[in-house]
């Protein structure tokens, strides 16, 4: 991959993202970042050996590709200052919410690429849904893939829209997860259980479970069903789960979160 890259932004994401790119022997080299918190540019002097630009400067025309790693409300500030130089460039956004015509007018160009990755691919577990702009070429998808998939699994959608459920169910996801593994750790001390086992069994059920359900070709339904036995224990807490309707509150709060990724293209996304 002979390109040169820019990130905007040198927070968690891009500090993932450029992990799984040196993983696949990209070099730093090729990477500029600007990053304005000193905290953030010594994360990547450390670990990764790059000076960052703590403000945008001429030398980001060289940037064949430009990752946008910045907060949705800092998106429109930023692109003010960096669009000049880089309107020949792929772009491609993590920004929760911000839809691609926004990017698109704020930056010149129509080769915009949004992603929507999530925490686990600070470890490359993570899982990303992309969505392209008809200008867009083949190459500019096969260079995202690249960049992404160094991070975890990805998934390309056809609709935009259909990036704010991204964001609801697998952007937001982890926090779910973590959710219930507090639960999970409560009740396991309540029972007599130090929260450190109790933790250490809620993860690795996690952990098993996903990749049962990786490994399987069937319906999480059916995963379920195999594992409740009527009358048994597992049977008694889906039973108290579904008369508390706790699916349905959870279903609920899904969609709270799309939601609020539609209204972050509203509120940050404007002209």
């Amino acid at each position: 991959m002979s390109e040169h890259i820019a990130f905007i932004g040198g927070g968690n994401m891009a500090s993932a993202m450029i992990s799984g790119l040196h993983k696949q022997g990209f070099p730093v080299s090729q990477i500029d970042v600007v990053e304005p918190f000193a905290e953030a540019q010594e994360r990547l002097k450390s670990h990764f050996g790059i000076e960052s630009l703590s403000v945008v400067d001429a030398s980001l025309r060289r940037a064949t590709i430009v990752i946008w790693a910045v907060k949705p409300q800092s998106f429109k500030e930023a692109a003010v200052q960096v669009h000049a130089h880089t309107r020949e460039a792929l772009h491609i956004s993590v920004a929760a919410g911000i839809r691609s015509e926004s990017i698109a007018r704020w930056i010149g160009s129509e080769r915009v690429i949004r992603t929507m990755p999530n925490t686990p691919a600070l470890i490359g577990k993570g899982m990303t849904g992309l969505f392209a702009r008809a200008a867009v070429t083949d190459a500019d998808r096969q260079h995202a893939e690249r960049i992404v998939s160094g991070m975890g699994r990805f998934l390309w959608l056809e609709n935009e829209g259909q990036l704010d459920a991204v964001t609801a169910i697998s952007g937001s996801g982890p926090a779910y997860m973590f959710y219930f593994m507090e639960a999970m750790t409560t009740a396991g001390a309540e029972m007599g259980l130090s929260r450190d086992q109790a933790y250490q069994l809620a993860v690795g059920t996690f952990i098993g479970a996903g990749e049962l359900a990786q490994s399987s070709h069937e319906p999480p339904e059916i995963l379920r069903q195999r594992v409740t036995s009527k009358g048994g224990t597992t049977h008694a807490a889906i039973v108290s789960m579904d008369e508390s309707h706790i699916k349905d509150l959870f279903v609920k709060a899904l969609h709270a979160a799309q939601r609020r990724a539609v209204a972050m293209g509203n509120e940050f996304g404007d002209s």
